[in-house]
């Protein structure tokens, strides 16, 4: 913005509606200027020192109020000023409009160069300008009638004069005739005057109209773009500004040779909803543990006269743990699909979309399918099973801290889908299902069902013919904070081994969506995760770092120990969970002394990591095809025998799959109001005489899942949807009479 078009005025102003001697008034600059006096003669600094706020004149409506007042329009903002006199009142509305037509001027002088942009202004300036060019061509268009009237008129003025001319009459008569005869002339030549300016005057406008709406729609979206810069700005400022604070207090020189970890913080899952402090541009606290590599039989001659140590035979427990990420994917007797068609190039601003969504819960906001990848969210929770064989290995563990390992993997390998996949998948509607039949080379078979739409929430279940099920409830909770995207799953996964009889429960951490309003979309992982075995209280602590600008360690880090009922450390957890998870086996642990802080870690030495999981590499081309894995590409494909609900079936995912998005769009919004009616329906048939108090407790109770049925969790306290059965046996009836219609 130019500084002509951005004048500083340094007088008092009130609030807009505020009477003239009532309320405080807000100082708007520290000093006065007089009208001679220009704001763009003075230097930058102190404009910046003197001024506290800008006008864009070019824009602005300048009107006057009583005999001293000034008031000042410019969007939807109101500037009530006051003069001293009505003389130097005169003076500024003068110094003003002269100001704004010299704004105006330079404003045109660099509109030509601003192209045509198809990016919206605000819906209240569009609306206005709009309504303008509306009344400027009703104006012309009177113009245009009024010129052919007087033409009209004019002629037939003529006429008549020149008839009265042919006519006898006396010689009075005659002259005076002559007179009106002269003046009809000059009339006529006058309205032809009018006539041909009105024309010109016409075609200008015509020329200059797209020029004018183009230069004003380009002031708009400049100073939008600067206000959000600006804010942008502010908030990195203000995160680095905590950082720089916080430095001091961390280890000056850490040894290359020990691998640090940190375990629970006290802050817990709370600091999420603690808007104020950003959690992933600060630094990172101090790590609760350190582990040191050591070599077995070094450590056992130590261990031998030592207190307060842990020792454990590494050569002969772990023969499980060995190679226990190198399993094979198993062969499938079906031909699945490797590919799917590239998706399209369309640029969509999301920012225009979120921001006027900051604080909402994300599944309650619109969004068309741009934003999104052709997936449901029932087929990602499905997804966590691409490593099912680290569940396959632990089914032969016998030692059950050992198979605590190998859930704390599975558990972090869920995660690394998710590095690249920024896109937001479907939300399922209410009474979709989600099967996977891979008894033939995955050795199981899942089900999932979308079981409330507010808030949403999935019901799955696992079953494994290695010996193991699953299953567990997720609850989507996410908001927009309008830097980033909270993704809070709620609800509790179990795991049981049906062999040894261990039970295992753990909840998903923390997902977030960074740089929504510029910048490239980059997904992060963040808090802790208690992986509790109710059978023998084995515990595994796991913590996801968050992603830190100061941070010295590797991005995606996790840490983690597991550890026995009696609080003895067993194993250090180490990775990062877009890779792979390692575990070494602690040899001794002993406290380390107290730092400058105060705070004391635990020194774990342990033997040499071995490699518990690595991630499978992204098929050829991923990066064209939503960055799915092998697996992700064969759970939209194509089944017979599935369910009618089931999400291979949703039209509109389909659609988007194809590429063919606007058609998409159309059906995702038919499908979407046939949930209202749907939902409507159940409401008015929740009769007044139901307990129900809130929406989401009449819906609850007037929708009853299909496949699924709540019941309350002995472990956990509390209710949850779990499998009741039928689903495999409806499907090898292929009886599907009790499915809704919901496509």
């Amino acid at each position: 913005m130019s500084s002509l078009a951005a004048k500083r005025l340094g007088m008092n102003r009130r609030p807009a509606g505020s009477g003239g001697g009532g309320g405080e008034a807000a100082t708007w600059g520290h000093r006065f200027w007089r009208p001679q006096e220009r704001p763009t003669d003075r230097n930058q600094g102190e404009m910046a020192h003197t001024c506290r706020g800008t006008i864009n004149l070019s824009t602005a409506h300048i009107d006057t109020e009583d005999s001293c007042g000034i008031l000042l329009t410019s969007g939807a903002r109101s500037y009530h000023l006051k003069a001293s006199s009505e003389v130097d009142r005169q003076q500024w509305i003068t110094a003003l409009e002269l100001a704004k037509a010299k704004a105006v001027r330079v404003m045109n002088t660099h509109s030509d160069d601003s192209g045509d942009d198809d990016e919206a202004t605000t819906p209240a300036d569009k609306s206005e300008l709009h309504h303008t060019l509306k009344n400027l061509s009703l104006k012309l268009d009177d113009l245009s009638t009024c010129n052919d009237l007087i033409a009209k008129h004019g002629a037939a003025l003529q006429r008549s004069l020149t008839e009265l001319d042919g006519l006898k009459i006396p010689s009075e008569s005659g002259e005076k005739l002559k007179v009106v005869n002269e003046r009809a002339t000059l009339f006529r030549i006058t309205s032809n005057a009018m006539i041909n300016a009105c024309r010109d005057f016409l075609e200008l406008a015509e020329i200059h109209s797209r020029k004018w709406q183009r230069a004003l729609q380009y002031e708009q979206e400049q100073r939008v773009h600067l206000e959000e810069t600006i804010e942008q700005l502010a908030k990195q400022h203000n995160s680095l500004e905590r950082a720089f604070h916080s430095a001091p207090g961390r280890p000056a020189n850490p040894s290359k040779s020990f691998i640090e970890g940190s375990l629970l913080t006290p802050k817990g899952e709370d600091s999420e909803e603690d808007e104020d402090t950003e959690y992933f541009d600060a630094m990172e606290d101090s790590t609760s543990f350190i582990t040191v590599i050591t070599e077995a039989k070094e450590d056992s001659r130590k261990a031998e006269g030592s207190t307060g140590t842990s020792s454990v035979d590494w050569s002969s427990a772990d023969n499980v743990l060995d190679g226990a990420s190198l399993v094979p994917k198993g062969s499938s007797k079906v031909k699945r699909r490797v590919r799917i068609p590239n998706k399209p190039n369309y640029s969509l601003n999301l920012w225009s979309i979120m921001k006027n969504c900051i604080g909402r819960e994300l599944s309650r906001i619109p969004m068309p399918v741009n934003f999104n990848e052709p997936l449901s969210m029932l087929q990602r929770l499905t997804e966590d099973l691409e490593y099912h064989h680290l569940l396959d290995k632990a089914v032969h563990c016998t030692s059950s801290v050992e198979q605590m390992c190998l859930v704390a993997a599975f558990s972090v390998s869920s995660y690394s889908t998710t590095v690249h996949r920024i896109a937001k998948p479907f939300n399922p509607m209410l009474g979709e299902t989600f099967e996977l039949d891979r008894l033939d080379d995955m050795g199981l078979r899942s089900l999932c069902e979308q079981v409330s739409h507010h808030p949403p929430s999935a019901a799955h279940y696992v079953f494994s013919k290695h010996g193991w099920s699953l299953w567990q409830e997720i609850t989507i909770s996410s908001k927009f904070r309008g830097k980033y995207i909270s993704i809070m799953p709620l609800g509790a996964i179990h795991l049981e081994f049906q062999a040894s009889g261990n039970h295992y429960v753990w909840r998903k951490s923390t997902s977030t969506v960074h740089n929504i309003i510029v910048g490239k979309l980059w997904i992060d992982q963040s808090g802790d995760i208690e992986i509790v075995n109710h059978k023998t209280n084995d515990r595994c602590q796991l913590k996801f770092l968050p992603y830190s600008y100061f941070s010295k360690e590797a991005a995606r880090k996790v840490t983690g120990v597991v550890s026995d009922s009696q609080g003895k450390a067993h194993y250090v957890l180490s990775g990062s969970w877009d890779e792979q998870m390692e575990c070494s086996k602690v040899m001794h642990s002993s406290p380390s002394s107290p730092s400058s802080d105060g705070k004391q870690k635990t020194v774990y030495q342990t033997l040499s990591a071995k490699l518990l999981w690595k991630k499978y590499p992204l098929p050829e081309n991923a990066e064209n095809m939503y960055y799915f894995s092998e697996l992700a590409l064969t759970l939209n494909e194509h089944e017979e025998g599935v369910a009618p609900t089931d999400s291979r079936l949703r039209p509109d995912q389909r659609l988007m799959e194809k590429g063919r998005w606007d058609e998409a769009n159309t059906e995702k919004q038919r499908l979407e109001e046939k949930q209202r009616l749907s939902r409507r329906r159940r409401l008015e048939a929740c009769g007044p005489g139901s307990s129900c108090s809130s929406e989401e407790e009449k819906e609850a109770d007037a929708y009853t899942p299909l496949w699924f049925e709540k019941r309350l969790d002995p472990l956990t306290g509390e209710m949850a949807c779990v499998y009741k059965g039928g689903y495999w046996e409806a499907k090898e009836k292929q009886d599907w009479h009790m499915c809704p219609n919901i496509f």
